[in-house]
């Protein structure tokens, strides 16, 4: 099956996916399609839901209120080399909101199965507008050709998310201030996938917070380095490490986990 995203517009659509399927688009999709890229009858795109994988469609009919397609045929399944991800959290404390969205959209590109947005004793974000969140995800699995968009939990705080955690999972804390931490010739040898990297407030953990998470067994501690990075610079580069490590860039080490 070839890939058309390049000439096609992409749109997430929350529904089944399946051949000669009909589907309604309303509120911002239709809208999108109506005004913004002024489609007309016929005009094709490709949808996608994170679960069917990605199908051509055709618009069959346009009005005030509502845009209708019908699927043609797949494109690309929803498992292929290309689409398979390592299984990544990004549990982080919430920031202001256009940074909070950029941080989404680019957890969303590097492959984050879950955004869990965690509340600490420093946390200064304010209000988390979840249903923003999930439309900048869906926004950008549609530009960046990707078919998985991560799912986005509630605000949880941070002590009732360890108490109850996966044993399973590693958690790969990433401490600025921490003097020792695990190096990326040892984080290669330890980390594996289920994993989630923990990315913690402008104002850092409180000293409880630290002892409550290093005495979890599935605790990595680590450094970003000597500069003290803002929240959503810490995401990209934590996760670009970690993408490194167990996920699917080419140089990285294959089938980790």
């Amino acid at each position: 099956m070839t890939r058309e995203t390049k000439s096609v517009q992409r749109l997430f659509v929350d529904q089944p996916l399946a051949a000669d399927k009909t589907l309604t688009l309303t509120g911002n999709p239709a809208h999108y399609l109506r005004n913004v890229l002024r489609a007309a009858a016929d005009h094709a795109v490709l949808v996608f839901n994170g679960r069917d994988g990605e199908w051509r469609a055709h618009i069959t009919a346009i009005d005030k209120r509502k845009v209708t397609l019908v699927t043609a045929y797949q494109t690309r399944p929803q498992t292929t080399p290309e689409t398979r991800q390592a299984d990544i959290w990004l549990l982080v404390a919430p920031v202001k909101r256009a940074r909070l969205d950029y941080l989404t959209q680019k957890a969303t590109e590097m492959g984050v199965a879950r955004l869990v947005p965690v509340i600490t004793r420093r946390t200064q974000g304010g209000t988390v507008n979840l249903e923003r969140l999930r439309a900048n995800a869906q926004e950008a699995a549609e530009q960046c050709g990707i078919l998985k968009v991560p799912e986005i939990t509630a605000p949880a705080r941070l002590e009732d998310t360890l108490q109850d955690w996966d044993g399973a999972r590693r958690l790969l804390f990433c401490d600025e201030t921490a003097e020792t931490g695990t190096g990326v010739s040892e984080l290669a040898e330890c980390i594996r996938t289920p994993l989630a990297v923990l990315i913690g407030p402008e104002g850092g953990f409180a000293p409880e917070e630290k002892d409550e998470l290093l005495a979890l067994g599935q605790t990595v501690q680590i450094s970003l380095g000597p500069r003290i990075l803002r929240t959503d610079t810490a995401v990209v580069a934590a996760l670009a490490l970690v993408q490194w490590l167990v996920g699917d860039w080419q140089d990285g080490p294959a089938d980790v986990g």
